[in-house]
């Protein structure tokens, strides 16, 4: 008769390695990215630094984009939850990295950082000091997001300072074109926010350009500010325009 010990099988970190870690440092996935026409993941900021002067994936070499690879990759959220889970101590290590990094350069950590390291921690004392020290936690918690809330009208996470300018006699430009929202809002949701503004009929009569290069629609902040604004000083310079069909 089997038992349900026998279903149980004990795996070593080691024989798992070559499916969590990225091809191009050798270390374990951070802000893992992959590759939409393979599939295939990597750190981000390697396969960033990568395509600068590639069009291939690193793996299987094929083309990802003639000449915008960086438009065809896209963050993996649940390969990093599951590299996060398999090795211990990881986000915690590489929290700490960014909060020392943010510090060094006399910068802000973003919100998203902090956040993150007060719902591990608190996950831990949990755990350290059981149940009544969790209710009390979740307490302090509640009272401190409250408080927060009262001082600040921003979101707790990653925001991204931005400045629209319009670039074309047949639209008028916005009476505040400096706005500052989250990393993770989309191209899109700047394009509604302009045609709502400019009173315009449709979103899709609108064009978003960063250094001259029109951007997708699907594209996140975060991933612009990364990928075409790297090294350069805030705020993020967009221009609009009226949507140009290409034939």
């Amino acid at each position: 008769m089997w038992t349900p010990k026998m279903l149980t099988r004990k795996i070593k970190l080691w024989d798992i390695n070559a499916h969590i870690t990225c091809r191009l440092c050798n270390g374990y996935l951070i802000d893992a990215t992959t590759v939409t026409e393979c599939l295939h993941t990597f750190c981000r900021s390697c396969l960033v630094k990568y395509l600068e002067e590639n069009n291939t994936c690193p793996t299987c070499r094929i083309v990802i984009h003639q000449s915008h690879p960086l438009q065809y990759i896209g963050h993996d959220r649940t390969m990093q939850d599951i590299v996060y889970k398999l090795v211990p101590g990881l986000q915690e290590a590489e929290m700490k990295k960014q909060r020392e990094f943010y510090h060094k350069l006399g910068m802000e950590v973003p919100g998203d950082i902090k956040g993150e390291t007060c719902s591990t921690k608190q996950h831990l004392d949990s755990h350290r000091n059981g149940e009544t020290k969790a209710d009390e936690n979740i307490n302090k918690e509640t009272s401190e997001e409250k408080q927060e809330e009262d001082n600040d009208y921003h979101r707790s996470d990653e925001q991204v300072s931005i400045c629209l300018e319009c670039n074309s006699s047949k639209l008028r430009g916005l009476k505040r074109k400096w706005i500052r929202c989250s990393a993770q809002a989309t191209v899109l949701h700047l394009k509604k926010f302009i045609a709502k503004k400019l009173n315009l009929s449709s979103f899709n009569e609108l064009d978003i350009l960063c250094n001259e290069e029109i951007l997708g629609k699907d594209h996140t902040l975060k991933f612009v500010v990364v990928t075409r604004w790297r090294f350069k000083k805030a705020p993020l310079l967009l221009h609009y325009r009226p949507k140009m069909d290409l034939l």
